[in-house]
C-alpha cells in the first residue's frame, strides 16, 4: 500500500493540526446549545496537516471514474458529458447564495426560471404543463403514478388499481408502482424486442389504472405500434405513462404527447446533461397532458402577466412531492444547456447518440452476441459473447475493461438475456474514441479464447481489485473504527 493510499485515520498523529484559527474575541455563546445537543466526548477525528489531507482527498478522487475522465458507456443510465458553461452559471452568487424562504418578490428571476424551464420541457415533450418538484428519477416515476392515481380517484373509478409494466421495463417502475399502493401486472415482449399487443390486449379491463411504458424501450428499439397501444390503453379507461430515462435520443425528432401519454418524467441529469450518480442529486421534472393539470403537486409557479407566484393545494393536487421546488442548481443547469443547444440544434443530441450506439453495434456484432439483430436508437445490448466455449461471463468482460481504462456498461440488465451487455455511448464521444472502445472490445473477445483466466481474475491495474460483492452486500462495513 502507498502511504497517500491510507486512510485518513491511519494518517492521524496525536497532536499534529492542519489549521490555526484567530483566537475568539466575543463571549463564549455554547451555553445557547440545548444540554441534550451538546457533544459529551471529544469527537475522534484524525489529527493530520493540511498537506496530508489535500493529498489524500485528491488522491481518493483519482481512484474514482466519471464522464471527465473516460469513455462511461452505462447503458440505460445516459451518462452524457455535462458542459462547464452550466457549473459556471450555476455558480453565479445570484443563483447559488439564493434561499428557499425567501419572499416572492426577491426571488422572481428564480420564479421566472423555474416557469420558463417548464414552458421549455412542455415544447420538448408535447406535455402541457410541469412540475420541476421531484428530486430523481425514481421520485418522478412515483410522482407521476400519485397523479394516475388520484386522476381515478377524483372520477371515483376507484377499482383502478392495476399498473402495467412490460417485461423489459427499469426496475424502477415496479417499484414506483407498489410504492404508489398499485397492483403490477407484466406483460411479455416479442421476440423482436418490443410489446405483445395480443398479450397486452388480454390484460385491459375496467381494473387497468394505467401502462407504464420507456420508448425507446431497454433494449433500445422504438416501439413502433405505439399509437396501436395507445389507443388500446385509452380505449379500456387507463393512462399511458411515459418513464422518460431513455428520452435522448427523440429530442427534437418525437415528442411523447404525441404518441398519446398522459404523464411523463424526465431525468434532467441525463437527457439534459446534468451531473449524475455521485455528481448529483439528480432531478426527476414530471409532465402531463392537459386534462391533468389540476393534479400536479404543489407548489406550483404561475405567471399573472407582471409576477411570478408559487401556489399552493387547490383541492385536488396529487399532493407535495418534496420540502421546496425540486433542486435549483440542476434545473438551472438544465435550462442553460437548452438554451446553448436552442431549437435548431437540440435534435442533433439524439441524432448524434443513436449513430455512435449503431456504429458501436455493427462493429462488435461478429464477437458478441446479437439477440435482436436491427437498428437501434440510442443503446444496445449484447447477450454475452460470441464464443462462451471457455465459460468467460459478462462480469468477466465488464472488469477486464476496467484495465483498459473504460468504464463499464451496464451488466446483466436487463434481465431478458442471461449475459446482457449494455451499451451506451451518448452523443458527445467522438469517432476516435468510439474506435478505442470497440479495438478494446474486440481485444477482450480475443482474450476470452486466448487466455481466459486473465479475464477471470480481472481487474489487474485498478486501486481496488475484484471484490466478494456478495458479501459486501450481506455483510457491508460502514465504520473505519468497530464500535
Amino acid at each position: 500500500m502507498k502511504y497517500y493510499d491510507k486512510l485518513i485515520f491511519e494518517l492521524s498523529q496525536p497532536g499534529r493540526c492542519g489549521y490555526s484559527l484567530p483566537e475568539w474575541r466575543w463571549e463564549a455563546t455554547c451555553e445557547d446549545i440545548p444540554l441534550s445537543l451538546r457533544r459529551k466526548d471529544v469527537a475522534r477525528l484524525p489529527e493530520v496537516s493540511e498537506p496530508d489531507v489535500v493529498r489524500h482527498y485528491t488522491n481518493l478522487s483519482n481512484m474514482n471514474f466519471g464522464v471527465d475522465t473516460g469513455f462511461y458507456p452505462l447503458g440505460s443510465c445516459t451518462m452524457k458529458y455535462n458542459p462547464k458553461i452550466n457549473e459556471e452559471i450555476a455558480s453565479m452568487p445570484g443563483f447559488a447564495c439564493l434561499h428557499p424562504l425567501q419572499p416572492e418578490s426577491t426571488v422572481q428571476g428564480a420564479l421566472q426560471l423555474y416557469h420558463d424551464l417548464g414552458r421549455a420541457l412542455s415544447s420538448i415533450t408535447g406535455m402541457a404543463e410541469f412540475t420541476l418538484n421531484p428530486f430523481a428519477g425514481a421520485h418522478g416515476e412515483l410522482t407521476g403514478l400519485m397523479i394516475m392515481r388520484q386522476y381515478h380517484m377524483q372520477r371515483g373509478d376507484l377499482k383502478r388499481t392495476r399498473v402495467i409494466v412490460p417485461d423489459s421495463a427499469h426496475g424502477t417502475n415496479p417499484a414506483s408502482a407498489a410504492v404508489c399502493g398499485l397492483e403490477v401486472v407484466v406483460v411479455k415482449s416479442k421476440p423482436d424486442g418490443t410489446i405483445d399487443t395480443d398479450e397486452l390486449a388480454s390484460l385491459l379491463d375496467d381494473t387497468v389504472a394505467g401502462i407504464m411504458m420507456t420508448n425507446p424501450n431497454t433494449l433500445g428499439l422504438f416501439e413502433k405500434e405505439i399509437l396501436k397501444i395507445a389507443e388500446m390503453v385509452h380505449g379500456c379507461g387507463g393512462l399511458l405513462y411515459y418513464d422518460g430515462a431513455n428520452f435522448n435520443p427523440l429530442l427534437g425528432k418525437v415528442r411523447p404527447g404525441d404518441m398519446g401519454f398522459d404523464i411523463l418524467h424526465l431525468n434532467l441529469h441525463k437527457t439534459f446533461s446534468t451531473p449524475h450518480g455521485g455528481g448529483g442529486p439528480g432531478s426527476g421534472p414530471v409532465g402531463v397532458a392537459a386534462r391533468l393539470v389540476e393534479y400536479l403537486p404543489y407548489p406550483r409557479v404561475t405567471f399573472d402577466g407582471e409576477r411570478y407566484h408559487l401556489i399552493g393545494d387547490n383541492g385536488k393536487s396529487a399532493g407535495r412531492v418534496s420540502g421546496f421546488a425540486g433542486n435549483f442548481t440542476v434545473l438551472l443547469k438544465a435550462y442553460a444547456y437548452i438554451l446553448s443547444l436552442g431549437k435548431q440544434n437540440i435534435r442533433l443530441a439524439g441524432a448524434l447518440a443513436t449513430l455512435n450506439a449503431n456504429y458501436i453495434k455493427e462493429s462488435l456484432k461478429d464477437c458478441y452476441k446479437l439477440p435482436i439483430d436491427t437498428l437501434c436508437k440510442h443503446e444496445f445490448v449484447f447477450d454475452g459473447l460470441a464464443d462462451k466455449s471457455t465459460g468467460v461471463t459478462t462480469l468477466d468482460v465488464a472488469k477486464r475493461l476496467l484495465d483498459y481504462g473504460f468504464h463499464a456498461p451496464t451488466v446483466y440488465f436487463p434481465l431478458l438475456f442471461h449475459q446482457s451487455i449494455m451499451i451506451e455511448p451518448t452523443e458527445t464521444e467522438s469517432k476516435e474514441t468510439l474506435d478505442a472502445f470497440i479495438a478494446v472490445m474486440r481485444k477482450i473477445a480475443e482474450e476470452a479464447v486466448s487466455e481466459p483466466d486473465t479475464l477471470r481474475e480481472a481487474p489487474h491495474t485498478t486501486p481496488v481489485r475484484r471484490l466478494d460483492e456478495t458479501t459486501a452486500a450481506k455483510n457491508p462495513v460502514l465504520t473505519y473504527f468497530e464500535m
